[in-house]
């Protein structure tokens, strides 16, 4: 049986250093929160473990300073040391988002508890069958794309060959529809795409530069977010 949902997927923001222009990350953090998105998720390539460590205490804190600490999930990408170090620190991270390529989600779990969220990017190759036949019991959502290719990470969705494939909107709702557990699009997701992505049936979407690089964050998460809402199938 797949676990209990316990994650709003429904306005998911991904972000760290390298995707906002010079300006300082929490800063963005707490205009998106204050806007609505639901999930955090702070994932970086170039800060050191102490760096990413630092990042999450400060989304932690500008979280709880919202007052929607018990509504917005708190994630790091990939680093389960960072996670654990973090939590030692008394920082409030609910838990971790990984690919194939990571650490497994059965250890993750077995490090974690019960209580944390972990999320698992779906394969490129073999999609479908790939989400019927994983284990969801030892994981909380599904992240799939890319809908377009996209610069903040141009491997997304790249085959052993190297192709990215993109999925259409027909894709991603069979995707939906066939999940045992929640399911949240992104790559290259614009404003644009929020009302055709909500009619598919998936649980919610993410975000990187729409948000990150966009000149007034909170004004354009306002946006994403009401429109996500406007256009739910009923």
């Amino acid at each position: 049986m797949p676990r209990q949902s316990k994650v709003d997927v429904s306005a998911y923001f991904v972000v760290g250093p390298e995707n906002t222009k010079g300006r300082d990350v929490a800063s963005i953090i707490k205009e998106v929160v204050e806007a609505g998105f639901t999930c955090i998720q702070v994932r970086s390539k170039v800060a050191s473990a102490r760096e990413l460590i630092q990042l999450t205490r400060e989304a932690a804190e500008v979280i709880e300073a919202s007052g929607r600490a018990d509504e917005v999930t708190l994630l790091v990408d990939d680093r389960l040391d960072v996670v654990l170090a973090a939590r030692e620190e008394g920082i409030k991270v609910d838990g971790i988002h990984v690919g194939q390529s990571d650490i497994p989600v059965e250890v993750c779990r077995k490090y974690l508890g019960e209580d944390a969220v972990i999320g698992l990017s779906t394969r490129t190759e073999q999609l479908f069958e790939y989400v019927k036949s994983e284990n969801t019991d030892v994981i909380d959502y599904f992240g799939g794309g890319p809908l377009h290719e996209t610069e903040t990470k141009p491997d997304c969705g790249a085959s052993a060959s190297g192709e990215v494939i993109t999925r259409s909107y027909d894709e991603i709702a069979e995707l939906a529809k066939i999940s045992p557990i929640p399911v949240v699009i992104g790559g290259g997701v614009k404003l644009h795409h929020v009302p055709e992505l909500a009619k598919t049936g998936v649980d919610g979407f993410f975000v990187v530069s729409a948000l990150s690089q966009a000149d007034k964050p909170k004004e354009e998460a306002e946006k994403f977010v009401s429109s996500w809402k406007a256009n739910q199938p009923n």
